[in-house]
């Protein structure tokens, strides 16, 4: 009887664990001649005891619950519940379920501790760890230097740091880790380098931009229509292929070439603002006679479209517009043969980009989306490169055309106020982060 006593005692316990809400069974054992004590349960764990011949018999459960989850008070809710307290006389439960459900009583009552006891309702700001070695004026030091050298080292920028007594006066030491930590803080990131020549933004150069600007505006103020065609060449060989790909981690992405280079192909393209008006494709470099022959086939190409565009009628009464030839100043197109041909051809003028300009020049950009739907076609001899080059200009619609000459035409302003132009893309792409807006 009394062995039966203490195993209902040790079940009890048992059970009082399992009331816990996760916590462990807790067993006792009774003494002898006693009677079986019932369990009872906790919120940590089990107790569980049997009671006889003056022993008791007793386990605490080791196992812990989820328990509450931290619940942050705003600065808006600790004024509520002061207000709800001290002013409308509810309970510490009570303004904690009226203001939120899951806000204990012993919450409440330390808001209103601290009120009455510190006069404040707002949360301390967070203290303790290691205060920051830099300023925000020191940081804003540091990234001026970057900004003034792009290339510097970030153990330059310590060596810089620790010599510099006037702005960082008692720091003695700074790791590199700290200091790449800063740059990331303040939106630094390590980039490609875009070298640009010392000479593109010299005043000469800037002077002349503004002046072939203003030369554009004069010629579209004109009675007489003025139609900009833009000419230029590029070249290209068997062996240029995308300088990126993927495979997988640890192995290089490798790409088949022919295993002779061969001889470059040079590309002559003209376009317009609404189509590419015409492109040649020849073996080697370009010279003064294939320039002559492609501005020849080029006038043929503009008199029928003219034709084709405008009855006979039509022509007779509006005046054909005068063509402006755009290019830059490589040497052949400065040539005797090519100034000649233009004074026999007075319906056509050409105009020379300032030098270190090809942002000017939206045919830079049209060379560039041509040479990839050319990699796209893969091709591996002369003769499939000589067709996959042509077909890849029928690629290009009218909607490209007119986009790049837009972005062109953004950077008169610049030029107009000669301003400093590194790159032949904005360098600013995205001046507000809040306006920045990802491509599709």
């Amino acid at each position: 009887m009394d062995r039966r006593n203490n195993v209902r005692g040790g079940g009890g316990g048992g059970g009082g664990g399992g009331g816990g809400g996760g916590g462990g069974g807790g067993g006792g054992r009774g003494g002898r001649g006693g009677r079986g004590g019932g369990g009872r349960g906790r919120g940590g764990g089990g107790r569980g005891g049997g009671r006889g011949g003056g022993g008791r018999g007793g386990g605490r459960g080791r196992g812990r619950g989820r328990g509450r989850q931290r619940v942050e008070k705003s600065d808006e809710i600790r004024a509520t519940v002061i207000d709800h307290v001290l002013v409308h006389g509810l309970t510490m439960r009570e303004a904690g379920l009226r203001v939120q459900p899951n806000l204990r009583g012993f919450s409440v009552s330390t808001i209103v501790r601290t009120f009455r006891e510190e006069n404040r309702i707002a949360r301390l700001p967070h203290a303790g760890g290691r205060t920051a070695l830099f300023t925000q004026e020191q940081e804003a030091v540091i990234v001026g230097m970057v900004l003034q050298d792009n290339v510097i080292r970030l153990r330059e920028i310590q060596e810089r740091v620790i010599q510099d007594n006037t702005h960082f006066q008692g720091i003695n030491s700074a790791s590199i880790s700290t200091t790449d930590r800063v740059l990331h803080r303040n939106r630094m990131r390590m980039k490609q380098v875009y070298k640009v020549p010392f000479e593109r933004n010299s005043p000469r150069v800037k002077e002349l931009r503004a002046q072939y600007v203003q030369t554009i505006f004069d010629l579209e103020s004109l009675d007489r229509p003025h139609d900009f065609i833009f000419v230029d060449e590029a070249g290209f060989n068997l062996t240029k292929r995308r300088r990126r790909g993927r495979n997988i981690i640890g192995q290089r992405a490798i790409v088949e070439v022919p295993g002779q280079r061969g001889g470059n192909v040079t590309i002559c393209a003209a376009i317009s603002n609404h189509v590419v008006l015409h492109h040649h494709v020849t073996l080697g470099p370009y010279n003064t006679q294939h320039l002559l022959r492609f501005i020849a086939n080029l006038r043929d190409i503009l008199f029928e479209l003219q034709v084709q565009d405008h009855p006979r009628q039509e022509l007779n009464e509006n005046p054909i517009p005068t063509y402006v030839i755009v290019w830059d100043n490589v040497s052949f197109h400065r040539a005797a043969p090519v100034r000649e041909w233009f004074n026999i051809n007075e319906q056509f003028m050409n105009l020379y980009l300032p030098p270190y300009s090809p942002f000017l020049n939206p045919i830079e950009e049209f060379f560039s989306s041509w040479r990839w739907k050319v990699y796209d076609r893969q091709p591996y001899t002369r003769v499939n490169l000589l067709q996959a080059m042509d077909l890849a200009c029928g690629d290009i619609g009218e909607e490209s055309c007119q986009g790049w000459i837009r972005h062109t035409i953004g950077f008169f302003p610049r030029c107009l106020r000669r301003d400093n132009i590194a790159c032949d893309v904005d360098e600013v792409l995205w001046p507000d982060p809040a306006q920045r807006r990802e491509a599709n």
